[in-house]
């Protein structure tokens, strides 16, 4: 059973840093992008990053050059770092894991950790 446990949110002034981190289990980390999302209050859930099998990143253009996402496949886990961090960023950040196999995507999501960025 494919689990993601987000943890590393909290409470942060604006222009502050914090690390999110994301440990999966239950399936073969490696073959799987990994992907950080966030929802916002009264906002639809949207992409901040991702990382393939082969370490390419992607980012949304709000977060490019503040954030930074890695893998560690050896643990298992990846990571959000987020730099000069901005009220807007306040939302939950979900951890997400897919990959295509035979024409169908697995697709698994974690339960979420609350960034809140106030002063």
């Amino acid at each position: 059973q494919a689990q993601l446990v987000e943890s590393g949110g909290g409470l942060v002034q604006p222009g502050g840093s914090l690390r999110l981190s994301c440990a999966a289990s239950g399936m073969t980390f490696s073959f799987y992008t990994m992907g950080w999302y966030r929802q916002a209050p009264g906002k639809q859930r949207e992409l901040v990053a991702t990382i393939t099998s082969g370490g390419s990143t992607n980012y949304a253009d709000s977060v490019k050059g503040r954030f930074t996402i890695s893998r560690d496949n050896a643990k298992n886990t990846v990571y959000l770092q987020m730099n000069s961090l901005k009220p807007e960023d306040t939302a939950v950040y979900y951890c997400n894991a897919k990959r295509l196999r035979f024409g169908v995507n697995d697709n698994y999501w974690g339960q979420g950790t609350q960034v809140t960025v106030s002063s």
